[in-house]
This record gives structure tokens, C-alpha cells and sequence, in this order.
């Protein structure tokens, strides 16, 4: 509140002196074009209060106490871009079930994160995530450090994700307890190109990491969203946490 200043572009938002940081597990950033999912660490646990520099805005993007970037895995830029959607292989034009298993270096409870995995279960069927299909890279199909390590080279982004604790700090931030939010939303900011469109818009689509889904540039802004698709809705049900694979049947 104290020298708050509000958003030019969006009325329920604004900045001020202080900032809130904490760890995030982004479980399902989705919409029926594309999805993501992505680890953000910070190198202070729990809620943090944050001013100046270690709120990392504006063009301090990567000197904050947070990882904003995250090390994501989007079917669509990595490669696969038959995967999920409209009629593909996980068919968002019906319900379907999102797994998401947090696994140790000694799969146990306790031990150290080393991997996100994902998987669905469609029409009684299991589906395992898709595979990297970017070329002189691994076909990883999850998320580990190797994973991170590699994508932010082969894209030229700065790994702050490993920078500032990587997985050992998002299986830190988990095993501390961390609160459930589901939300439907558009973006003010970039108008989420960065989940289904071509970003940054600066680089050519052909870019390595730069295609993230078929939506135009154009699209995603707030004001068309709102007005053209007003009766948007998503249903989040049945959700379930658990020892690895007791969520979804087998």
C-alpha cells in the first residue's frame, strides 16, 4: 500500500514500496492450446517481503530473490506440437486427468527432489508426457536439472531456476507445506504469449523455444478476452494427493 502506484493497463493492479515473494509450483498452466508446467524457487523460504532490487522487476528481471522464469515443460516448445490440444493426443475437447509426481534421488518421502513428471489418464487410458523432439537435445520427458541445464542453453535463457536452488530447493519449499490455488485468468502483462503463441516477440517463431502454441501474437489481450469470451470456465475436480501412482488408476 505505502507509494503504491496503479498499473497503467490493468485496474486491479499496481505497484508499491513492497513486494511478496515465495516459492511456486506452477501444477497446470493450461488453457485447450497449450500447457505448462513450472518449478519457481527463490532463494528465501517461505513468504518473504521484498523491496528495490530483490523483487526483480522491471529490468532486474534475474537479480530478484525469485526465479520468475521457472524451468518449464510446454509440450509445444519442446518440440511436440501434436501432443496436447483439440483433437490430439491428449484431446482438450473432453475431461481428462493431470498427474503430476515429485520424485526423489532415493524415492522415498524424504529424499532430495530430482524429478517432476507428468502424466494423463483420458478415457481410461494413461498417457505419459511427450518427449523432447528439439534437435541436439535429449528426449527428456520430465523435468530435472539436466533437463533445466539444458533447455536454458539450447534457448539462450539464463538458468535462474538452477541459479537460485533449483529442484533441491523446490522439494525444500514443498516439504515446508504450501497452499493450493486455482484460478481462472488472463494476462495484463504479455497477454500469455508466453504459454500458447510465439514468445519473445523480438525472435523469429523459428527460434529455438520461441513457439509455444498456435494462438496469434495478437491474441491473449484482457480487454478481447473478457469482452468476446465472458462465459469462460474451467472445473478442477476429484483432486487427490498421494503416494506415486495410488492417485489415478492403473
Amino acid at each position: 500500500m505505502l507509494n503504491w502506484n496503479k498499473s497503467q493497463n490493468d485496474p486491479n493492479s499496481g505497484t508499491g514500496m513492497y513486494g511478496s515473494c515465495c516459492n511456486e509450483m506452477d501444477i497446470w498452466e493450461a488453457n485447450s492450446i497449450s500447457a505448462a508446467f513450472t518449478p519457481h524457487v527463490c532463494t528465501v523460504q517461505g513468504q518473504t517481503r521484498c523491496s528495490g532490487n530483490d523483487c526483480g522487476d522491471g529490468n532486474n528481471r534475474q537479480g530478484g530473490v525469485c526465479d520468475k522464469d521457472g524451468c518449464d515443460f510446454n509440450s509445444y516448445r519442446m518440440g511436440d506440437t501434436s501432443f496436447f490440444g483439440t483433437g490430439k493426443t491428449v484431446d482438450t475437447s473432453s475431461k481428462f486427468t493431470v498427474v503430476t509426481q515429485f520424485i526423489t534421488t532415493d524415492n522415498t518421502t524424504t529424499g532430495t527432489l530430482s524429478q517432476i513428471r507428468r502424466l494423463y489418464v483420458q478415457n481410461g487410458k494413461v498417457i505419459y508426457n511427450s518427449k523432447v523432439k528439439i534437435p541436439n537435445m535429449e528426449p527428456y520427458d520430465c523435468i530435472t536439472g539436466q533437463f533445466c541445464e539444458d533447455q536454458k542453453s539450447m534457448f539462450g535463457d539464463t538458468n535462474s531456476f538452477g541459479a537460485k536452488g533449483g529442484l533441491k530447493g523446490m522439494g525444500q519449499a514443498l516439504n515446508k507445506g504450501m497452499v493450493l490455488v486455482l484460478s481462472l485468468w488472463d494476462d495484463h502483462a504479455v497477454n500469455m504469449l508466453w504459454l500458447d503463441s510465439d514468445y519473445p516477440i523480438t525472435k523469429p517463431a523459428s527460434s529455438p523455444g520461441v513457439a509455444r502454441g498456435t494462438c496469434a501474437t495478437t491474441s491473449g489481450v484482457p480487454s478481447d478476452v473478457e469482452s468476446q469470451s465472458p462465459g469462460s470456465s474451467v472445473t478442477f475436480s476429484n483432486i487427490k494427493y498421494g503416494d506415486i501412482g495410488s492417485t489415478y488408476p492403473l
